[in-house]
């Protein structure tokens, strides 16, 4: 178990629920903006946002930002130590850096600056960055990348700083598994996971739902981010279809089968239909739209809710036992009252 970190209102580690995280992709400095796109992010579902502070009219923008929101935020630093310090002051809740672009008298003033505000630091090393003496001295690149984060852990440990969150990340699925998972095997930090640079949907998708799906069912990651190349309202909504998938966020798992020679039914404009219905639904359910009214409740014996059809009628079912047959023509309205029955 990892130790507990406070991020604004949102604890991490030591056996909280796993943080959903995003990035805003407009000018920090343009309040507005900022604050609609954090809304938007945090009614989707995210827990912690970052922003990118590029300049001291960034920093500086923050104090207004965090008067309209409630939602944590992670200021987004590189190369100019002062700018953390200035997001800091100006009510960052945690900062993210890379020590390796900072200086040693930069990395001692942000930490003194962090201490004072109780502020935690998101410290990594992404796939891309990784210091060249790193690699030059370690047989492997996932070799040299552990290296490197362990040296920047010291590099804080020495200066009397714990307060950390770490991050390995890579644009390859294997080289980010594996690294996480010799780094938690390293330290007791949280860590925040997830496949970066990891491009457009639905690629970024596939490589974000192998990564972060397999260190999650491994036990590892406190926070994650799906990087998409893509509106961050989505990345979002597609980190809780992982976590959802993986037993640790309470949504609604839904299942239809793949269309065969048996299937008599519009089948793909049922199971939308019905998907659209629940998708956004909070509660830990299994709705199932089965092609077959035969196979249906047999393959979906555990669903709380199932239609299955054939023939122009469709069966509704209750883990395994069918309970009701209407027509085709009513069956899709019929079934979404019987969802509305069952999720009161």
């Amino acid at each position: 178990m990892t130790k507990l970190v406070h991020i604004g209102n949102v604890a991490i580690g030591n056996g909280n629920k796993v943080a959903i995280q995003s990035m805003t992709n407009v000018e920090t400095n343009n309040v507005d903006l900022v604050v609609n796109q954090l809304l938007q992010l945090q009614n989707a579902g995210c827990d912690i946002v970052r922003v990118a502070v590029k300049t001291h009219q960034c920093a500086k923008a923050l104090a207004d930002i965090k008067c309209k929101v409630n939602i944590p935020i992670v200021a987004d630093v590189h190369f100019d130590y002062t700018l953390a310090i200035a997001a800091l002051e100006n009510g960052a809740d945690k900062i993210r850096i890379n020590p390796g672009n900072v200086s040693a008298d930069g990395i001692s003033q942000i930490v003194d600056c962090a201490k004072m505000h109780n502020a935690p630091i998101r410290i990594g090393v992404n796939g891309g960055s990784v210091g060249k003496q790193y690699l030059q001295n370690y047989p492997t690149k996932i070799d040299a990348m552990v290296a490197n984060l362990t040296d920047y852990v010291h590099m804080f440990e020495d200066r009397g700083f714990d307060n950390l969150v770490l991050s390995m990340k890579s644009s390859s699925v294997a080289e980010t598994v594996v690294v996480n998972r010799l780094i938690a095997s390293t330290f007791d930090y949280p860590l925040h996971i997830g496949v970066t640079e990891a491009g457009p949907y639905p690629q970024a998708l596939v490589k974000n739902a192998v990564g972060i799906g397999s260190l999650l069912l491994d036990g590892i990651g406190d926070t994650i981010r799906v990087s998409a190349t893509a509106n961050p309202v989505d990345e979002v909504l597609s980190a809780k279809q992982i976590l959802g998938s993986v037993g640790m966020l309470d949504v609604v798992e839904f299942v239809s089968c793949p269309k065969c020679g048996r299937c008599s039914v519009d089948l793909e404009v049922f199971a939308q239909a019905v998907y659209n219905k629940v998708k956004d639904i909070p509660k830990r359910l299994k709705i199932a739209v089965m092609g077959c009214e035969v196979n249906g409740p047999g393959e979906c014996a555990d669903a709380d809710l199932g239609m299955a059809g054939g023939k122009g009628k469709f069966v509704f079912f209750k883990h395994g036992k069918v309970y009701k047959t209407v027509n085709e023509d009513v069956a899709l309205q019929e079934f979404f009252n019987e969802i509305d029955l069952l999720v009161k």
